[in-house]
């Protein structure tokens, strides 16, 4: 049984196949395999931006966790903008300070309007992040699904070929089946073979992103605390 298999693996010639397809076959392949190259740079890529965010997220985390005060701490603190939980802090700080001098500017200094603004800018800078982490993700996710149907479309055209042939000359000899034949066969698999890594590395990337923003939005919630009794 296995004698058998292995022989009719290794008599399927992919380049043939493509060689048999007409233009139509081999342009949604080409675009196939395209998008496959486009996918796993997509996928390689934000694992490894998604890993390095989050190592720099928990060093800036620890180094907050050692600071006994938040609100006087330097400049320098604040010109982290490349990591997103600086990107929180600095924004949550800025907005604290700046309702402070509108308020003892206008003799309305309060620290219930302090901690509404440090707080909005925090949800700002929240809202900024989380588009950050699910950049690209959109266009992974369109290649996933669409990638099964330019798959189904060369096979459909693959079928009308060959249907084409035996209508035209009447006869159904494998010359005239093989274009379209080869262009269904082809089509069909380099459609799965996009889409199968990819929805298995989207589920992948997806559940780390939401893993990442829970994880922020804890580390948000725990800064404006901190804030707030600071500010008492």
């Amino acid at each position: 049984m296995v004698a058998p298999l292995s022989s009719f693996f290794a008599s399927i010639n992919v380049v043939d196949l493509f060689l048999l397809s007409d233009m139509v076959g081999q342009a949604i392949t080409v675009g196939l395999m395209l998008f496959s190259l486009v996918a796993w740079t997509i996928m390689f890529g934000k694992h490894f931006e998604l890993k390095k965010l989050r190592w720099l997220n928990l060093s800036f985390e620890n180094h907050l966790r050692d600071q006994r005060a938040l609100l006087d701490l330097p400049e320098s603190y604040r010109n982290k903008r490349t990591i997103p939980y600086a990107d929180v802090f600095s924004d949550a700080l800025e907005g604290y300070w700046r309702a402070a001098a509108i308020g003892k500017e206008k003799g309305v200094d309060s620290q219930r309007a302090r901690l509404e603004h440090a707080e909005n800018a925090i949800q700002r800078a929240l809202a900024r992040q989380t588009m950050r982490y699910e950049s690209s993700m959109i266009f992974l996710a369109s290649i996933v699904s669409g990638a099964p149907f330019l798959g189904l479309l060369g096979t459909v055209w693959g079928v009308m070929v060959a249907f084409s042939a035996v209508a035209v000359q009447q006869t159904a000899s494998i010359q005239q089946l093989a274009p379209g034949v080869a262009s269904a066969l082809l089509t069909t698999v380099a459609g799965l073979v996009v889409a199968i890594p990819s929805v298995f590395g989207y589920n992948f990337l997806l559940a780390t992103t939401r893993q990442l923003i829970t994880e922020m939005e804890n580390y948000a919630s725990q800064l404006a605390d901190r804030i707030e009794l600071e500010s008492k």
